[in-house]
Order: C-alpha cells, then structure tokens, then sequence
C-alpha cells in the first residue's frame, strides 16, 4: 500500500524559508513525475511545483523564482525548499504525482506565513 508522508511545515514570517519533505513508502516513485500541491482555505488544490523522471521542473508563476522542487530517488523522497515566504503562501501542501494524482494523498503539512 503506497503512502505519502509529508513533513516541515510550520509558522514562518513574511520573508522566512521552510523546508517540506514527501516521503513515499510501498513503492518505487523514481519512473512517476512528482508535484507538490497546495490548498488554502475555501480554494480548490492547485499545482505549486512538478519535476520529470530526469529533473525538469516546472512552477507556478506565483512561486517562481522562490520555491524549488528536488526530488532524491534513493530515499524515495521529494522536497520543496521554499524562499521569500509570502502570506498567500499559506495553505496546506501535499506532495502526489503529476500528471494525474495516482495515490491516496497523505495528511499534508500546514504552512502558515504571517505579514
């Protein structure tokens, strides 16, 4: 049974960094593409970051240039190192795969960005 865990969100001001961490267990996710997802309250989920079997990345234009998606194929794990944190940033994020989410999403971790 495949199992998404995502870890390192928390409470970070305007301009701070934070760190997520997707670790994928029951499977091996090094041939799926990879996204992180994020979704604020009273929004729908929506694509923040994606990254191809050979490392392409692609990002939403609202994080571009600040957030960056990595992905460690030994550990199974997909990260999102993420800069210049705004409030919009606020939501919780989950990790799945791109295109079409194949997996049961995990809990998600909550980042929240205060002004």
């Amino acid at each position: 049974q495949v199992q998404l865990v995502e870890s390192g969100g928390g409470l970070v001001q305007a301009g701070g960094s934070l760190r997520l961490s997707c670790a994928a267990s029951g499977r091996t996710f090094s041939s799926y593409r990879r996204a992180w997802y994020r979704q604020a309250p009273g929004n729908q989920r929506e694509l923040v970051a994606r990254i191809s079997t050979s490392d392409t990345t692609n990002y939403a234009d609202s994080v571009k240039g600040r957030f960056t998606i990595s992905r460690d194929n030994a550990k199974n794990t997909v990260v999102l190192q993420m800069n210049s944190l705004k409030p919009e940033d606020t939501a919780v994020y989950y990790c799945n795969t791109w295109p079409g989410v194949r997996f049961t999403w995990g809990q998600g971790t909550q980042v929240t960005v205060s002004s």
